[in-house]
């Protein structure tokens, strides 16, 4: 069966080697020797180990710079066209520059997306500096994609809290398509509240081992949630491998499994 990864991170110096805020993440994870791999070559070793035959990934910009710049993804792309796609990041503080830098490696170098993550900035999705980007994203008819739920690094949560701050994206912008990751953890059920509110709102599983997953949120996946839910793993801190090996016990028919690994990826971001 197809696979894609929506979340995947390699190139750069990698989010994983900035500091002690990220070591919960190797406690949490167990990721031993894969985490702090960030060459591209690897990272195909790994999806090919999990039967992943396309992996987004994302550049990496936070408030101190990138650690993953645009130009690592897009080689990474060139270097793995059939198995990579790109998803552009960008700096919030410089909105102009940033909805231009949108534009470009969207057009310009087939980037299917643009990801912010929350934490980093400690900024919340309904700041005013994420609107420009909204708007672009609208017009270039791409999905804007983010973290939902607690912080895993030694940050605040409060940025990944969906409801009120996603709601009122999600309320001003009903064309804006959004792909919260994680699953959203502790806030599982306002996740699901928000997925059947909008229709353009979608979840993916990444940081999750499948067996791991909350249980509200894989009766959500055998239910409604079918055609919401697409599967990812936050490599490398997770592997395919790995986060596959709880699929069998979740019990989703061949049609919902079919859905949550390719199809409503393919779907969301046009691939």
């Amino acid at each position: 069966m197809r696979i894609i990864d929506v979340w995947m991170q390699t190139g750069g110096t990698g989010p994983a080697d900035h500091g002690d805020i990220y070591s919960t993440l190797a406690r949490w994870t167990r990721a031993g020797d894969d985490m702090p791999k960030n060459d591209e070559h690897h990272a195909i070793t790994k999806m090919d180990e999990g039967g992943v035959d396309i992996g987004l990934i994302a550049a990496w910009c936070g408030p101190q710079g990138f650690s993953i710049t645009n130009e690592d993804v897009a080689r990474c792309v060139e270097a793995y066209p059939e198995r990579f796609r790109g998803l552009a990041s960008v700096n919030l503080y410089r909105p102009m520059e940033a909805v231009r830098d949108l534009r470009r490696w969207v057009r310009d170098h087939g980037f299917v997306g643009l990801r912010i993550v929350p934490w980093l900035w400690n900024l919340p999705p309904n700041d005013r500096r994420y609107y420009p980007l909204y708007a672009e994203c609208v017009e270039l008819g791409v999905p804007f994609c983010t973290q939902v739920g607690h912080t895993g690094p030694l940050c605040p949560s409060e940025p990944g809290r969906p409801i009120p701050y996603l709601d009122e994206v999600l309320l001003e912008f009903p064309e804006l398509k959004v792909v919260g990751g994680h699953v959203g953890f502790p806030w599982v059920n306002e996740v699901i509240s928000l997925t059947t509110k909008y229709q353009n709102f979608h979840i993916d599983t990444s940081a999750y081992a499948l067996h791991r997953l909350p249980p509200e949120f894989a009766d959500f996946m055998r239910g409604r949630g079918s055609k919401k839910v697409m599967f990812g793993t936050n490599f490398g801190m997770l592997t395919a491998k790995r986060c596959l090996e709880g699929l069998s016990k979740l019990n989703l028919s061949p049609d919902a499994t079919e859905d949550f690994l390719w199809n409503n990826a393919a779907r969301v971001f046009n691939l």
